[in-house]
């Protein structure tokens, strides 16, 4: 199902209220020059990630057709889906189960299990947990939810550039961080929808998007990176696909060194603990991957916050 405009105004409508509105901070003057370079703030949301937009976008929808049943709802995530469906559930009444691989940091398992969600480990990388879901879901009758892959998510997270905009008028560019591509889909969406630019930012070694557009289709590709526990996709949707193509989306690659760096950046200046899958957007400023233009107007999503602060290169 392609997605719409008309999709991320519905799902705005849908989650207004329940969802907790993006704010925004300047990076310092001079940060990156020539540019204005806005955060957006989005590791503030419920659960901790952007996630949350589209989990609720999903079950609420599926409340409005009557069509939760008494299973309740299944996925597989590395981590934040499967935190904000498990909120998401928690808020219509309805049982979660959450399969994620059992490299998940504890810090999600242990928030997971706070939102009453049934988790079950199951391998060691997200394509595994995926048919562990997949077996669960055909054997129970669970509604089969996706940490990226359908409309509904994708609407949900498109939901955040249209906020950032009220907070930044002028927007250029806004800059996100890819894993299975929702984000990218539905912030890429709505950006075009309003001539502003999106950049799809993955690391070099979890580059499903970037494998994809080189390839003309979706493409296994290997995971091997810091930012793998939420950027870990083997592959892109095909959604996210043909939004990337549609829209003109620039894709760049970064070092996980980079990222690093830009995470250690975030908590040095700011005093802001994000996890490495939420740097990666910020890496494509601060490694140069991408260089804004003199005047452009540039909004970083900072997607998602869950991670241990006492790996920062200073601890807490």
């Amino acid at each position: 199902m392609p997605l719409s405009f008309d999709d991320i105004k519905t799902a705005a409508d849908r989650i207004a209220g329940r969802v907790r509105p993006v704010a925004v901070a300047p990076l310092d003057p001079g940060a990156v020059p020539g540019a204005t370079v806005w955060l957006a703030l989005e590791f503030m949301q419920h659960t901790g990630s952007f996630k949350a937009r589209g989990a609720h976008n999903f079950l609420a929808a599926h409340h409005e057709a009557g069509t939760l049943p008494e299973a309740g709802v299944t996925i597989a995530s590395g981590g934040n889906a499967g935190l904000a469906c498990a909120w998401a559930a928690r808020e219509h009444g309805t049982p979660a189960t959450v399969f994620l691989p059992r490299t998940a940091p504890r810090v999600k398992v242990e928030r997971l299990r706070s939102y009453d969600a049934d988790v079950r480990p199951a391998g060691t990388q997200y394509a595994e947990a995926l048919a562990a879901c997949e077996e669960f879901a055909a054997r129970t009758g669970a509604l089969a939810s996706h940490a990226y892959d359908h409309p509904l998510i994708a609407a949900g997270a498109g939901t955040l550039l249209e906020e950032i905009r009220r907070h930044v008028p002028g927007l250029d560019t806004v800059v996100v961080a890819v894993g299975g591509g929702g984000l990218l889909a539905g912030v890429a969406t709505a950006a075009h929808r309003h001539g502003v630019r999106t950049v799809a930012v993955e690391p070099e070694n979890c580059r499903a998007l970037n494998a994809a557009l080189e390839a003309g289709r979706v493409v296994d590709v290997g995971v091997d990176s810091i930012a793998a526990d939420s950027l870990g996709a083997r592959r892109a949707s095909a959604t996210a696909l043909h939004v990337a193509r549609h829209t003109g989306a620039v894709s760049v690659l970064v070092p996980d060194a980079g990222i690093e760096g830009a995470r250690d950046l975030l908590w040095e200046h700011r005093r802001v603990a994000v996890e490495h899958g939420a740097a990666t957007a910020l890496a494509a400023l601060s490694t140069g991957a991408y260089a804004p233009a003199e005047g452009e107007t540039v909004a970083v999503v900072l997607c998602g916050a869950n991670t241990d602060p006492g790996t920062l290169v200073r601890g807490v």
